[in-house]
């Protein structure tokens, strides 16, 4: 392991928490495919696997901030183990359901339920903020850690969920799923030494955190980043079922993930200049770009190539955007701010899963990939349009600002801490 990386290990606790992490976020790779790929074994309707995919990801976004704030509030460990018992129980009732055939009203109500998941993504990265408050460079490399966590999971996931449900019996992916995510929060609130320390209601300020300007351009615009990954996950399945190997779909999906965790690992070593902002625009307009190539891939093997380089940009894109929401988001709402972001993805996969299973059902696998070059465009279009809103505040030049060496002022200085945190 490279010496930045081993360095943030450094403090008692960190590599246990993030292997907790490691496992709680499994269930963000292996159920909504999961369930992509169980409902199209048993009932042959991507309609459908879509549309059940959308709920779960729509829903999370819903309950995902409002369990967030409370964490803020209350602890992490006093409200993400009810939560999660609630969410495992409802995927208990969805799995039942599939296999016995029951309404398809009954796999929707199950789907909302089950998504009562915390974001076990925040509640680490809150971990890491507690740590090293004050240290930019030490969080940046911990942020790019967990992002390359985060794409293991986007790399292994799929392979179990899809792979179990077509190898073995098509409710076992899900159930997998269910099992990493009470391991890993549970074994993640049990450390209490690094959770971090709840904000009593007299600290918070009214309102959501998505008052801020800021947070809200980068929710919009990861609504649009969701579902460029909710689509290509429904398309590449139906996608290799069409060339006649549904099994390689988890392999493709795990190069996707392999290109954007080599890309956040080397992005965790560098020591970048600048506003993230800047970096955060261009990130996000590469995303786009590289949807193109997908409309021309043929073949499987093309697939995975025009995947792989798509996703050079995806991790150091996320990590960008966790530095920009501690810049504009209160410390006392941090969990919540980051949690939106997450809200953002998953109302963008409801949207694209949903989208591309609809476009396939009614035009074919190839066509699917329409859907993910639009989210791109549309992405751009916004985070384009939002800029202005993520950058630095102008200096306001007066007599109370004395200016020290490297042209930062004392109220800049003040103003900059404030908005780290």
């Amino acid at each position: 392991m490279p010496s930045p990386y081993r360095a943030i290990f450094g403090p008692p606790g960190t590599k246990s928490f993030s292997a907790a992490g490691l496992l709680g976020r499994m269930p963000l790779s292996m159920l909504g495919i999961g369930v992509v790929t169980m409902v199209s074994q048993l009932t042959g309707r991507y309609g459908l696997a879509g549309a059940l995919s959308a709920t779960l990801a729509l829903s999370a976004a819903l309950l995902g901030p409002q369990i967030s704030r409370l964490v803020d509030r209350y602890g992490q460990r006093r409200v993400l183990r009810p939560a999660t018992l609630v969410s495992v129980a409802a995927v208990a009732g969805l799995l039942l359901s599939a296999q016995q055939r029951w309404a398809d009203w009954t796999l929707f109500a199950f789907a909302a339920c089950a998504a009562c998941v915390p974001s076990v993504g925040s509640m680490v990265r809150a971990r890491w903020a507690a740590l090293y408050r004050g240290s930019p460079r030490q969080l940046h490399t911990a942020y790019s850690w967990e992002s390359i966590v985060d794409e293991c999971c986007f790399i292994f996931g799929p392979i179990l969920s899809i792979g179990l449900c077509t190898a073995w019996f098509p409710e076992s992916g899900p159930l997998l799923a269910a099992v990493f995510l009470v391991a890993g929060v549970f074994w993640l609130t049990a450390q209490r030494a690094t959770e971090p320390v709840p904000h009593p209601r007299i600290e918070h300020t009214s309102g959501s955190a998505l008052k801020s300007p800021g947070l809200q351009v980068l929710v919009v615009t990861f609504v649009s980043t969701g579902a460029i990954f909710g689509a290509i996950d429904v398309v590449t399945v139906a996608f290799a079922e069409a060339d006649g190997h549904k099994g390689a779909a988890s392999l493709v999906l795990a190069v996707y993930a392999l290109g954007s965790c080599l890309a956040g690992a080397v992005f965790g070593l560098l020591h970048l200049k600048g506003h993230p902002s800047r970096r955060w625009v261009v990130g996000v307009c590469v995303m786009a770009v590289s949807m193109v190539p997908l409309q021309l891939a043929g073949t499987l093997p093309l697939l995975a190539v025009a995947l792989f380089v798509a996703g050079l940009s995806v991790a150091p894109t996320m990590v960008t955007t966790m530095a920009l929401v501690e810049e504009h988001v209160p410390r006392e709402k941090l969990t919540e701010g980051m949690t939106w972001t997450s809200t953002g993805l998953a109302v963008g996969v409801a949207l694209g899963s949903s989208a591309a299973g609809w476009v396939v059902d009614a035009a074919g696998a190839g066509r699917g990939y329409l859907v993910p070059c639009a989210a791109g465009l549309l992405g751009t279009v916004v985070a384009l349009l939002g800029y202005r809103r993520l950058r630095p505040a102008a200096p306001v030049a007066g007599p109370a600002h004395v200016v020290r060496q490297g042209g930062a002022t004392d109220s800049e200085e003040r103003s900059g801490e404030e908005r780290v945190l």
